[in-house]
């Protein structure tokens, strides 16, 4: 077993991270590049930066080692049913030197493999983007919310920074003074947090200076709540107790009552120490006070536990799991 290697990818937007593993847990090799999701980057961009990260990763290991791989990425029901995409992921695989077989797997399934090796679960998942997930065997089974900006992602970090802008355009047409969050975000958004004599001067330019950006952009307000949450600002600790009832309100869609078993927090805004992350825990424990709660952790290593389970050699996958993928808290 020493000598079987895997290999396994967790690939987003922004980054795309390689790790070559062997059974007995060494790591042989890392890699990463810029973002290597199709939707986001277009399949060929995307490929170019799935090469660099798995280069990267196999520097110094002969390719013929390597028994399997997986590659975990958000829209991946998209690249499995566009060929040109799956293509373009194809011709990466060959051009690292890799002739083994490689899976494909959602990013939120990897998320989940990262906090815990148990075969059945819930991930709950906040970044940019908000989404819960029951993992049965291992296999996303049920999704709720994940429904993007304009319809769903309650409790993520765009809902977070549209709710802080919310907040601020209330205090402005109810003429009251901006607190510390709405100074912040003033700040952030016009660069001054000074009002004008008449206010609906700044709400109108409030309004064009986020229309005239995607959308998707008030995400960025999220750090400024957090931080403010931190400080015990009233208005960003109402908002992070409400983000974090609607995801929990999320998981209850998908997990039954009384479930036992764990629960994975993955994204920015719930991993670690963040303010989110201990409201949502709460909330958790609240409704399901006998699970464990996790967070996610290593994805790319998850990625190669589960390529590894495919191969006949891999008798305990909880064994193995705690070889090859960090723990987390």
């Amino acid at each position: 077993m020493s000598d079987t290697v895997v290999v396994g990818l967790d690939v987003g937007g922004t980054s795309t991270r390689a790790t070559a593993l062997t059974l007995t847990g060494e790591r042989l090799g890392t890699g990463r590049a810029g973002g290597g999701n199709p939707t986001s980057h277009g399949a060929e961009k995307a490929a170019t930066e799935l090469l660099k990260a798995l280069r990267g990763a196999l520097a110094d290991v002969d390719p013929t080692r390597v028994a399997a791989g997986t590659i975990g990425l958000a829209g991946a029901a998209r690249l499995l049913a566009e060929p040109a995409g799956r293509q373009a992921f194809d011709q990466a695989w060959r051009d690292a030197g890799l002739r083994c077989p490689y899976d494909v797997h959602g990013d939120a399934l990897v998320a989940y493999a990262s906090g815990t090796a148990s075969p059945d679960g819930t991930v709950l998942i906040a970044g940019t983007g908000a989404i819960a997930a029951r993992v049965c065997a291992l296999r996303l089974d049920r999704v709720a919310d994940g429904h993007g900006w304009l319809l769903g992602d309650a409790g993520s970090g765009f809902w977070l920074g549209r709710e802080a802008v919310r907040r601020l355009l209330a205090d402005l047409d109810s003429g009251r003074a901006p607190g510390p969050l709405a100074v912040a975000v003033l700040t952030e958004l016009l660069g001054s947090a000074e009002v004008s004599a008449r206010p609906r001067d700044t709400v109108d330019r409030l309004i064009q200076a986020v229309t005239r950006r995607p959308p998707v952009e008030l995400a960025r307000l999220a750090p400024l709540v957090v931080a403010a949450a931190l400080d015990d600002e009233p208005v960003a600790a109402g908002l992070i107790d409400e983000a974090a009832a609607h995801l929990a309100e999320s998981a209850t869609r998908i997990r039954p009552p009384g479930a036992v078993s764990p629960v994975v927090l993955g994204g920015g805004l719930l991993t670690g120490d963040t303010p989110l992350a201990t409201a949502v825990r709460a909330e958790v424990g609240r409704r399901w006070p006998d699970a464990w709660v996790f967070s996610a952790g290593d994805g790319a290593a998850a990625a190669a536990w589960l390529a590894a389970l495919s191969l006949p050699e891999v008798t305990d996958p909880a064994a193995l799991h705690a070889l090859l993928v960090p723990p987390t808290a």
